[in-house]
């Protein structure tokens, strides 16, 4: 039998993957389903090796993540949403700050060009910065790079500073059980179709917000109850980890160097910036510090909703506030851009 090139690629992603989750697990890393594989898919990617995940189980790994943050919205959590406004704005304010900062660093810290600059210093919306870089007249790889190493270092970073200031939530003593089989499916396809709704409209991370949507409405109204299987979940993480990683695959080190330091710069700047206004915020609103540092840093949404779960935050406050930041990416990257966005590349 012949095995196809994309599946060999991802046989060999899944056992990196796989092995990178079991190390990070044995030696006690935060988050070790998430944070393993995208460590040791790195590592092999810029290793030269060709790595790869499936687009069918990529979506997959979304509507699951999606499924397991609605499986703790509450009405108590409901209620507890009367404070979120003043967050709400804070992280719109926080987006327009982390962007101009980014952008001066890239723009006069290390030369490159006003269109390239501001599309590597978006705060998030990975994929949609990626294609608006491909349609203007801006360097695609340098950009690709810079966000991939931005995605990848708050991976990472996050959950080491929130075990490091001993910010996660005591899991609660009642547990729930996991939804059994036969409802688990029904909400999966549920997730799907929701999601697929909202693909037609345009929504960023439809298939994921499909999950959130049907596992809230399920539970919050007492159809049913209980949270996704570890069985289902562990792997689900270790699948997104890999994902992060695959964007490094085949890198060159030496011919984009000068990018996987401008990302790394960058990174680190916005990441202290959204920890001071995550404090702040915290302190002002009374929500507790581990959701709003998750919540206010500029990482990928479905690698922070299940770093969210993973780490015992407020999974209901941390996805609404990542939604409305990429929402409000894709209103302000074309704006903040002018002219620039509307030209093609030659």
């Amino acid at each position: 039998m012949i095995i196809k090139p994309d599946f060999h690629s991802f046989l060999l992603t899944a056992i990196i993957g796989s092995l990178g989750a079991l190390m990070a697990y044995v030696i006690d890393l935060p988050a070790p389903f998430l944070c393993g594989p995208a460590l040791a898919v790195t590592v092999a990617g810029l290793a030269g090796l060709r790595l790869s995940v499936p687009v069918f189980l990529r979506n997959a790994t979304f509507v699951v993540v999606g499924i397991s943050m609605g499986t703790s919205v509450t009405p108590d959590v409901i209620g507890a949403a009367k404070t979120w406004p003043l967050s709400f704005l804070a992280v719109l304010l926080t987006v327009v700050i982390l962007l101009y900062v980014a952008y001066w660093i890239l723009r006069y810290g290390f030369g490159y060009d006003r269109t390239t600059a501001m599309l590597g210093a978006s705060p998030g919306h990975l994929s949609y910065i990626i294609s608006l870089t491909a349609e203007t007249k801006s360097d695609l790889a340098t950009v690709s790079v810079i966000q991939s190493v931005r995605v990848l270092a708050l991976t990472l970073i996050v959950p080491l500073i929130v075990e490091y200031f001993d910010l996660i939530s005591i899991e609660p003593a009642n547990v729930p059980q996991p939804m059994g089989l036969f409802v688990l499916g029904l909400v999966v396809l549920a997730s799907l179709a929701v999601g697929w709704i909202f693909m037609r409209w345009r929504f960023p991370a439809a298939l994921l917000l499909g999950g959130v949507a049907v596992s809230i409405g399920v539970h919050i109204t007492g159809l049913t109850s209980g949270g996704v299987p570890s069985w289902l979940s562990q792997p689900t993480y270790i699948v997104l980890g890999s994902l992060i990683g695959t964007r490094f695959s085949r890198a060159s080190l030496r011919d984009m160097k000068k990018a996987f330091l401008a990302g790394g710069v960058v990174t680190v700047a916005v990441m202290v910036l959204a920890c001071v206004i995550a404090v702040g915020v915290s302190r002002f609103t009374g929500v507790p510090l581990n959701a709003v540092m998750i919540a206010f840093s500029p990482g990928g949404l479905e690698t922070m909703a299940a770093m969210a779960v993973m780490m015992h935050a407020d999974t209901a406050y941390v996805g609404s506030h990542h939604v409305l930041r990429l929402l409000f990416l894709s209103v302000l990257m074309p704006f903040v851009m002018g002219k620039d966005a509307r030209k093609t590349s030659e």
